[in-house]
């Protein structure tokens, strides 16, 4: 079974998207949302389904075709829509894949392996190997950074760098914001609006489109549970790859000071960054990325 192409995300829901959804019209409505935002694809695109042991992967492939591979891994609760606004500045230098991670609100399979184990891995080697990849630089946010984090240590040869944004598995994950979060959504729209304010920081109005987004997909899309595992300081110690990382200080969902204190002190050539206004959702960091996929090598 070959990749597929043209596949314009018109599919029908299947019997597993129960896993994912609440609803069959709570999950048309997100995915008709996010047809909306490909259909308005800020620069050329071709859409694309790479078969995987978990089932169909869907990727969004823009800029020219003999540039250097980027892999764009977003977050929970999200899809390649999240790299809207940053696809265009990058895309003309590299050849953006933007990944709809599986088991996520997109039009990738609804597949959940267990994280704790090599079967992330394994998809994102199936999905490489389908768009025919051997080796690329990986951008991801959250859970995405996660899965990136847990494939540079996997196969550290496939990749040639490593942009995390406010990314899983280095700072503790946090739990006290559930509570709040359960609380304020008793109190229906507004208490659902204000706890997403909260959870993912975006307090200016500027940013109200994506707040009912996240609003929208998290009213209708049951996201992971699970605790990401930590990658531990031995692991950290061997990425050799160049190596971003950018995190807010005001994120509740992961301890973002200990990101920071464990890459400086595991990944000494990595460049850190703790923004002191932000949340868990980092918007703007479109040139900051750019600049560190076109730097030079480690040690800068």
């Amino acid at each position: 079974m070959g990749m597929r192409q043209g596949a314009d995300a018109s599919v029908g829901l299947s019997a597993d998207t129960s896993v994912l959804y609440k609803s069959e019209a709570g999950a048309k409505e997100i995915l008709r949302r996010y047809r909306a935002a490909l259909d308005a694809w800020p620069v050329p695109a071709e859409h694309l389904r790479v078969p995987t042991r978990q089932g169909e992967t869907f990727v969004v492939v823009s800029g020219p075709p003999d540039a250097p591979p980027v892999v764009l891994l977003h977050g929970s609760g999200a899809n390649t829509s999240m790299w809207w606004g940053d696809v265009a500045a990058w895309s003309r230098h590299f050849r953006t894949y933007a990944v709809d991670v599986i088991g996520e609100p997109g039009f990738s399979a609804p597949a959940r392996p267990p994280l704790a184990s090599d079967a992330p891995a394994q998809w994102l080697d199936d999905v490489l190997d389908g768009l025919g990849i051997a080796r690329a630089a990986l951008v991801a946010a959250s859970l995405g950074g996660w899965w990136a984090l847990d494939y540079a240590r996997r196969r550290p040869e496939r990749v040639t760098r490593l942009a995390l944004l406010c990314p899983g598995g280095l700072g503790r994950q946090k739990t006290g914001w559930l509570l709040k979060t359960l609380l304020l959504r008793a109190l229906g729209r507004k208490g659902v609006e204000r706890s997403v304010r909260t959870t993912t920081g975006l307090e200016d109005p500027k940013h109200q489109s994506v707040l009912d987004t996240v609003i929208l997909t998290f009213t209708h899309f049951k996201p992971r549970t699970e605790r990401l595992p930590v990658v531990p300081d031995e692991e950290l110690r061997r990425l050799a790859m160049p190596m971003l990382v950018i995190a807010g200080e005001r994120d509740i969902l992961f301890d973002s000071a200990e990101t920071a204190r464990r890459v400086r002190r595991c990944v000494p050539h990595a460049t850190v960054r703790l923004l002191p206004e932000a949340g868990h959702a980092l918007l703007g960091q479109t040139d900051a990325v750019l600049e560190f996929l076109r730097g030079p090598a480690a040690g800068r």
